[in-house]
């Protein structure tokens, strides 16, 4: 009782007041701040089990990261900082190159200007050793097409699917049926792999992710991670955070919290 802690949920998080299982709570390291605790968990629990249990991320290894400004891209890009000698090629616009350079992406790609798969070969001909894909649709051929012998990709998610303010059905189709598909054969063929992962389908496995967020406390207690955060949002102004996320402005993750920080509500009364 009066700890602080971190929470797992699958949903249900924008309220005040959350019940969930003593199971899926963590305490807070020394030095974390609320804003902090709320960036850590999915996004860094996502990138470390993704790179490290699915990838098997080494030394002198490269990887490409999709939406590498976002909250999992900014948590890979500090974990894969962990291991010596990684190749980090991180797909976003332009305007969030040099934030990703000083990251310690080692090759920011514009996706909107450029084909990133022409840009990784330019580079580095046989392509890449792990990619990460939240994307899915025709990226996720593309980012296997990519993999060299012995390589990895992680599907993780389907931002294609989510196509602008307005749903367009046919470009959801359109994406549903450029979906990757493929058989034991070819990955036989191919000596590659395909790994599909998702922390929501985890919450039986207390053991394992508990093993995870130790590690992750671990690290963020030698300095090694920090959470990235863009911004932080009252919750009567969730539709401009989402609207943040919606335009790809954001830097890092974009937090809600039930009200407005105290100096900003002095401000408004004044």
């Amino acid at each position: 009782v009066g700890d602080k802690v971190m929470v797992l949920a699958r949903s249900g998080l924008w309220q005040e007041v959350v019940n969930v299982p003593a199971s899926h709570t963590f305490p807070m390291p020394e030095g974390m701040s609320f804003e902090e605790a709320a960036a850590l968990l999915v996004n860094y629990i996502t990138a470390y089990m993704v790179l490290f249990d699915f990838g098997n991320l080494r030394p002198n290894q490269s990887v490409l990261i999709h939406m590498a400004a976002g909250g999992v891209g900014t948590a890979a890009i500090q974990l894969c900082k962990t291991v010596e000698n990684v190749t980090i090629f991180g797909t976003a616009s332009a305007s969030k190159h040099n934030f990703l350079k000083e990251s310690g992406v080692a090759h920011p790609i514009d996706y909107r200007t450029m084909d990133y798969a022409e840009e990784i070969r330019k580079i580095s001909p046989k392509g890449v050793d792990i990619v990460l894909d939240p994307l899915g649709g025709s990226d996720t051929s593309k980012a296997f097409n990519l993999l060299k012998p012995m390589g990895k990709l992680i599907t993780y998610g389907a931002a294609n699917l989510v196509t602008g303010q307005k749903r367009n059905l046919m470009a959801m189709a359109k994406t549903w049926w450029n979906q990757f598909s493929i058989t034991a054969l070819q990955l036989l063929s191919q000596n590659k792999a395909v790994c599909g992962y998702h922390l929501g389908y985890m919450d039986e496995e207390v053991e394992l992710v508990g093993s995870v967020v130790a590690k992750l406390v671990d690290l963020y207690s030698q300095g090694k991670i920090k959470p990235k955060i863009d911004s932080v949002w009252p919750f009567d102004q969730v539709a401009e955070a989402m609207r943040q996320m919606q335009e790809k402005k954001n830097v890092g993750k974009v937090i809600l919290v039930p009200e407005a920080p105290k100096e900003e509500s002095k401000k408004a009364e004044n």
